[in-house]
């Protein structure tokens, strides 16, 4: 089968080959797959900047149907809908396993980085990552459970109250996924953007999003002052990993707001007024990727029609177009791509 294979470590080193059909262990479910996501992860993992195990075929954003199973799997059978976790692998015994944060297991192996992902034809994950598809739920939005799952991960770390004042920093599709799981839970939204992101903005009102604010040309904290009453934003989620965004953000919240870092910054040292946190008595806290308990609340935001997945899809592709779905999002024009198998 043909697998997008990256080969060696830094920049490009990105093949199609030919890779062995994977068959699955006792514990395991193979997985034929229909649609899988370019992830901002794939992106710097291209670029250099993300370190795998070389050579793994790459994809952590799937969906796709049951097509074998290992002799100790039970609750999926063939045809089955799914997607699946990206952890294929945890130690089991540390506290953070024990409490089910495997995100946060210094042991974990995750498909698309250590093991073989979603750019080929086929895939093996095991049975205890694999969910099932609600019927009304399509391949294609499918497809992005695991990006909504690391948005409802994020929104999880913090209490969001009826016509709180949220404000998502950055409009790529974190952002806009993080937006829709918060006005879901009845917050106010404003999402924030650049003029470069002027494709996304737009999408960000087709989503009806209730303020869409391009801040190169509106006064972030003068339009946020407005909305409150002088008093600022109740929540920050910073989505787009910039540090003038991650001052900025700091800078609109409340005495007593909750703040989110979501985004990954570039540089893992960036300065910040340690000030305004201290003087407005401000919450901080990390998001990092997402664990199981996010993914059957994502999948049910998806089936209710909470969240709409399939609208962030800018470009199809097959997994040979790589280049082409990469300066899709390079350009600024793309949202979210989606790779399909070739034979």
């Amino acid at each position: 089968m043909k697998a997008l294979v990256k080969t060696e470590l830094g920049f490009g080193n990105l093949a199609l080959l030919d890779r062995e059909i994977p068959s699955p262990t006792a514990d395991e479910v193979k997985i034929k797959v229909h649609y899988a996501g370019i992830c901002g992860t794939d992106i710097h993992t291209y670029e250099g900047h993300y370190k795998v195990n070389v050579p793994v075929t790459l994809g952590h954003e799937f969906s796709g149907e049951v097509v074998d199973i290992g002799a100790n799997v039970t609750n999926f059978k063939i045809g089955d809908r799914v997607t699946s976790e990206t952890t294929y692998y945890i130690c089991g015994e540390c506290q953070y396993c024990q409490s089910g944060d495997y995100n946060l297991c210094n042991y974990r192996k995750g498909l698309g980085t250590q093991q073989n992902g979603g750019f080929t034809q086929y895939l093996v994950a095991r049975a205890a990552s694999v969910h099932h598809l609600p019927d009304n739920v399509s391949y294609k939005a499918a497809a992005m459970t695991e990006p909504l799952a690391c948005a409802h991960h994020a929104v999880s770390k913090i209490e969001i109250k009826p016509d709180d004042v949220a404000v998502i920093m950055g409009p790529g599709p974190i952002g806009l996924l993080v937006a829709q799981v918060v006005k879901s839970k009845g917050a106010k939204v404003i999402i924030t953007g650049l003029d470069a992101d002027k494709a996304r903005l737009d999408k960000a009102t087709e989503l009806n999003l209730d303020h869409v604010v391009n801040i190169q040309k509106t006064d972030l904290k003068a339009y946020v002052n407005d909305l409150t009453d002088g008093n600022g934003a109740d929540i920050v989620l910073e989505c787009s990993g910039a540090v003038p965004a991650a001052k900025q953000g700091l800078d609109i919240l409340r005495k007593k707001g909750l703040y989110v870092q979501v985004g990954i910054f570039k540089e893992p040292e960036i300065p910040f007024s340690l000030e305004k946190i201290v003087q407005k008595e401000i919450r901080v806290v990390g998001s990092r990727s997402q664990k199981p308990a996010d993914w059957e609340p994502s999948l049910q935001l998806l089936s209710n029609g909470d969240v709409d997945a399939e609208a962030l899809i800018t470009n199809e592709l097959d997994i040979s177009q790589w280049d082409e779905g990469y300066k899709h999002i390079k350009d600024g024009a793309g949202i979210k791509v989606l790779l399909r198998p070739i034979n």
